[in-house]
């Protein structure tokens, strides 16, 4: 299990990975049908299957701002995969179980459509995912109150979040 040390909390609040798009329009403008993406956390997981963007892994835990999401988002999400994996994540850390899923579902990824529901919170699965996603995904997931970070996975990409995660 790796755990958020104080000290990286500020660190990742203030330093996007990505580009930020901060809204719907400014989302969908940077998405081409070729793209692979991997999509963390719910509305914004939502908002992608609604535009039918080409979503190959979802990762969601049904909560938005600390409350439930609505049912028919629910039932959006839950409609979405051919795998489905269910793991527990306690808030601020990265547990083996969810480790484990991502990694596996790599293997998977240009064959099956996935779904990771997490038991907990997925905040974190970001930095998983941009350390193990092969080169052509976009990884997409929210910010809350300022909207969604757009990551191409590169090298420099990996680099910034494997010294994150060397750090937890």
């Amino acid at each position: 299990m790796r755990r958020l040390p104080d000290s990286l909390r500020e660190y990742l609040n203030t330093t996007p990975i990505g580009t930020l798009a901060k809204n719907t329009e400014e989302l969908l403008s940077h998405i081409t049908p070729m793209d692979t993406i991997i999509s963390i956390g719910d509305r914004v997981s939502h908002t992608l299957l609604q535009a039918h963007a080409p979503v190959q892994m979802i990762i969601v835990d049904y909560i938005h701002k600390r409350q439930p999401i609505a049912l028919e988002q629910q039932q959006v999400l839950q409609s979405f995969g051919d795998i489905i994996y269910r793991v527990e994540n306690p808030p601020a850390c990265i547990s083996d179980e969810l480790y484990s899923a991502i990694a596996i579902s790599m293997e998977h990824l240009n064959t099956q459509k996935i779904r990771i529901d997490v038991d907990g919170e997925e905040d974190l699965a970001s930095l998983v995912v941009i350390s193990l996603a092969p080169s052509d995904v976009t990884v997409i997931y929210g910010v809350p109150d300022k909207g969604v970070l757009i990551v191409p996975i590169t090298h420099h990409h990996k680099d910034v979040v494997n010294d994150v995660l060397d750090q937890m």
